[in-house]
């Protein structure tokens, strides 16, 4: 790594969060400072969203005297999500898909200490901003975080789909990825889609570049409403000074699909990939349903633009 990538923090270190953090993310280099946008811990609704991510529309459990348990916590469809340690429960090997998280919220009536409330509350580790050297600005971490844990989540702007559409199409070779595309495939066949946009608004997670080789994975988590909060936890021991990278085609845990190829359309050019692992694909993901005319093709699964 080189000397002006340090993990030192500056003596006095920008808090990039304004203080809305548990912890501050610092800066480095000393005095450098990202361009302008404004923080927000959480979702904000954006043009065209269905929903306010902010709203509390689900009901809470009545776990008051007993702990929040599968078979008796209405917030636990199917397993418990997290370990004793706080740790996102591994699905297994053999597993196609992840369950559904659905975190305890604001009207449950169990204790904060509960052990079902993980995303909510928010950062737990010190991170922090810096230059890399071809990617821009990117994101590490300035403590051991082990497998399985929490990291950040990915916030920002909730969008309709001809807004996330129309955003992607104004975006340049040169602009960053911050657009994200989450498509959940549920019962019946039907598709849930969420686009968050943090480039405007947004927290810490904006900072996070792709890697075909990524430290996290991105699970949707669900709170206090249908919008799910984009949770980003370790997919193995990251180690203090560690960029922190997350796939942005959204492989469900990080898994090879040699079948998904993510080709463009139109003649849109590619971005290329600075990630520097052994399979690196050469170009970011992309995402061609935010590019397609409305006589196009049916969605594909995708990520960012």
């Amino acid at each position: 790594m080189a000397a002006s990538e340090g993990p030192e923090s500056p003596a006095e270190p920008l808090d990039v969060a304004c203080g809305l953090e548990n912890v501050p993310v610092s800066v480095w280099p000393p005095g450098a400072r990202p361009g302008p946008f404004q923080y927000s811990p959480d979702h904000v609704a954006g043009p065209g969203a269905d929903t306010d991510p902010t709203e509390i529309t689900f009901p809470g459990c009545a776990c008051l005297a007993r702990p929040c348990l599968p078979g008796t916590c209405s917030c636990l469809r199917h397993q418990e999500n997290y370990d004793e340690e706080g740790a996102l429960r591994d699905p297994g090997p053999a597993a196609r898909c992840a369950w559904p998280v659905f975190e305890c919220n604001a009207l449950c009536r169990c204790p904060g200490r509960c052990a079902n409330r993980v995303v909510q509350r928010g950062l737990q580790r010190p991170l922090q901003v810096f230059r890399t050297a071809r990617k821009g600005w990117g994101l590490r971490t300035l403590a051991p975080i082990p497998r399985g844990r929490f990291v950040c989540e990915y916030a920002g702007e909730v969008l309709g789909f001809a807004e996330a559409q129309g955003r992607a199409r104004r975006q340049t070779e040169q602009d960053p990825n911050y657009l994200i595309a989450v498509r959940e495939h549920v019962a019946g066949g039907r598709v849930l889609e969420t686009f968050v946009d943090p480039a405007r608004v947004g927290n810490v997670g904006r900072f996070l570049n792709h890697s075909c080789e990524p430290n996290l994975f991105m699970v949707p988590v669900r709170v206090d409403s249908m919008v799910p909060r984009l949770a980003l936890f370790a997919a193995r021991d990251i180690a203090p000074g560690e960029e922190l990278s997350f796939d942005y085609s959204g492989r469900f845990l990080n898994r090879r699909d040699p079948g998904h190829q993510g080709r463009p359309g139109g003649g849109k050019p590619r971005k290329p990939c600075y990630c520097g692992s052994a399979s690196c694909a050469a170009v970011l993901p992309y995402d061609a349903s935010l590019y397609r005319s409305p006589e196009g093709p049916a969605p594909a699964p995708g990520g960012p633009a």
